[in-house]
């Protein structure tokens, strides 16, 4: 029997296409997870009789629409959410440029230990700590005020904000805060007129991350506030789940779009700072 037979292996050519391939199925598998639940949404806003299968209504409608542009089902709720996220944003961004300051301009042998304090506190659940800080808020006579959610929304933001906005600091030569400083500007006219102008895009980032994980949370609001008319979007959603199963899956789908717009309006807002980059431009040249 003849021996040492040698079968033809792939070309590298025919390789490197299989593996284009392999990637773009698992590209097109990825994209239809998220594309199916946002045609879902959209197909049955505007369908009468919305069920959970993904398909062309027979008509289209906006009485989903009408049925929950209401101010106790829609707008008030709405309200409560930008009261709370944008406060809350807000205070998160200003604290976190304080705190990022000196992180980022002073050296010292306890920024190290800080930092990794920052980054383990990203790291606990909220669920975890929600206990102990109801017992707290009600000592103190916060539980059940939009005050109180929004200094606990910004507080928990604030660990991986300060260590965004450090990382976003680092990039702005200190060297001009120098030269303000020869001029007679403070530490704090340097921030606000120097380095948050030139690192834009950070402060968006920042802005957007926070506002974002503030506006679909459910849990802290669902706690710390007890009256309905306080209530944000992310908490009122729920009650288009009735008993038993039963859920008016068109006037959720319809509600559901209503509650992304403002994020969507947010990011288009800041969405050409997201891609500036710095504008150090020849700031530091001769």
């Amino acid at each position: 029997m003849p021996t040492g037979l040698k079968f033809p292996s792939a070309s590298p050519k025919s390789r490197r296409t299989n593996r284009r391939l392999a990637a773009d199925a698992g590209l097109l598998f990825v994209a239809a997870a998220f594309a199916l639940p946002l045609a879902w949404v959209v197909l049955s806003a505007l369908d009468p009789q919305a069920n959970l299968q993904v398909k062309v209504p027979d008509g289209l409608t906006l009485d989903n629409f009408d049925a929950v542009l209401k101010p106790d089902i829609t707008f008030t709720p709405l309200l409560n959410s930008l009261i709370l996220c944008g406060g809350a944003t807000l205070l998160t961004v200003v604290c976190a440029a304080l705190a990022a300051y000196p992180l980022s301009r002073f050296r010292s042998r306890l920024n190290r230990p800080f930092l990794l304090t920052i980054l383990f506190a990203t790291c606990l659940p909220i669920t975890a700590i929600m206990v102990p800080v109801y017992a707290l808020f009600v000592q103190v006579n916060l539980i059940d005020t939009m005050q109180g959610t929004i200094f606990f929304f910004a507080a928990s933001q604030l660990p991986f904000a300060i260590w965004l906005m450090k990382n976003f600091m680092d990039g702005v030569p200190k060297e001009l805060e120098e030269a303000a400083w020869t001029d007679g500007a403070s530490p704090l006219q340097s921030l606000v007129r120097i380095v948050l102008p030139l690192m834009g895009p950070g402060v968006a980032v920042v802005t957007v991350f926070s506002f974002v994980m503030m506006w679909g949370n459910f849990f802290v609001p669902f706690m710390l506030l007890l009256t309905p008319d306080q209530m944000p979007a992310s908490v009122s959603i729920n009650d288009f789940f009735g008993n038993r199963g039963t859920v008016v899956y068109g006037q959720l789908a319809a509600f559901s779009i209503i509650y992304s717009t403002p994020v969507i309006l947010l990011y288009v807002l800041v969405a050409r700072r997201l891609g500036g980059g710095f504008a150090l431009g020849g700031a530091v040249k001769g």
